[in-house]
């Protein structure tokens, strides 16, 4: 099969997994302490992970691909926190998107930088993509400055940044460079909450969302370590940042947020960027 066929199709796998847990974890912020969400949620995903490692026999890393991870850990926890917080003070529909054109044009630059630029098709491709993705973030008749904004923008540089250092840990690791991102994000956190001196663990009502934030996030972290591994970073965190359509989506049918004439387009264009972006 191709190879940036299966890039492709491991992106935007990703990118469902993690439009979907931050939908989850959005909501579970809305009822429980930002910290305390990532928190539980980081050290559920921390455990699957290990699990993951020692089921697929996976060879421990070496320190380099655990340096690799911890670093890439500790960028993934100012970005998910903004990002929920972004997603809790603000509309899911326009501060997920904002997160996601910054967190898409790193990898990229980063990418033709150090792998040279790509096709035609691909950059074609890539434009489309970084197009709908402003697209599903621009409102119809914002009144205003939108709130969380510069949260979102600093998710944004927080996960750009993660997606380069992971993918610089060796193709043969997968689960254990994520172990340690995880567990890196997951003392960070813990050491904020416990300064704040806020709850360790979140109420019952929100641990549902919470689980599946967690479980859902790690699926998409593995499917984009894969995506990295068969192909381009540059293909990899496109296909990866298209993840708001998902939260978009979820958010209109479930919270009856309005999906905007201009996010509909946007999502229409990014179905037309996919497979020039594969090609």
């Amino acid at each position: 099969m191709n190879h940036n066929l299966i890039t492709a199709l491991f992106g935007l796998a990703a990118s469902l997994s993690w439009g979907s847990g931050d939908f989850s974890g959005g909501l579970a912020t809305r009822r429980v302490n930002v910290f305390t969400v990532v928190v539980a949620a980081h050290a559920i995903g921390l455990v699957l992970l290990i699990a993951l490692a020692l089921a697929w026999s996976e060879p421990f890393p070496s320190a380099l691909d655990k340096a690799w991870g911890s670093a890439a850990g500790l960028a993934g926890a100012v970005g998910i926190v903004s990002f929920y917080q972004a997603l809790a003070v603000g509309r899911m529909g326009i501060n997920a998107p904002v997160t996601a054109v910054l967190a898409a044009a790193l990898p990229v630059l980063f990418s033709v930088f150090f792998q040279g630029l790509p096709g035609l098709l691909q950059l074609a491709g890539f434009t489309l993509a970084l197009i709908a993705v402003w697209l599903i973030s621009r409102p119809e008749r914002a009144r205003g400055r939108p709130e969380g904004g510069g949260l979102a923008l600093l998710a944004g540089l927080g996960f750009g940044s993660f997606f380069i250092l992971i993918s610089r840990a060796s193709s043969t690791a997968i689960f254990w460079p994520l172990s340690a991102a995880r567990l890196s994000s997951f003392l960070f956190m813990l050491a904020l909450l416990l300064v704040r001196r806020q709850d360790l663990l979140p109420k019952l009502s929100a641990f549902p969302l919470v689980l599946l934030a967690g479980t859902l996030d790690v699926a998409g972290n593995a499917f984009f370590v894969l995506a990295t591994h068969s192909g381009r970073l540059a293909v990899a965190a496109i296909l990866s940042s298209l993840y708001p359509a998902a939260t978009v989506l979820l958010a209109s049918f479930i919270l009856r947020e309005r999906v905007t004439r201009l996010q509909a387009i946007g999502i229409f264009v990014a179905l037309i960027a996919i497979p020039l972006i594969s090609a």
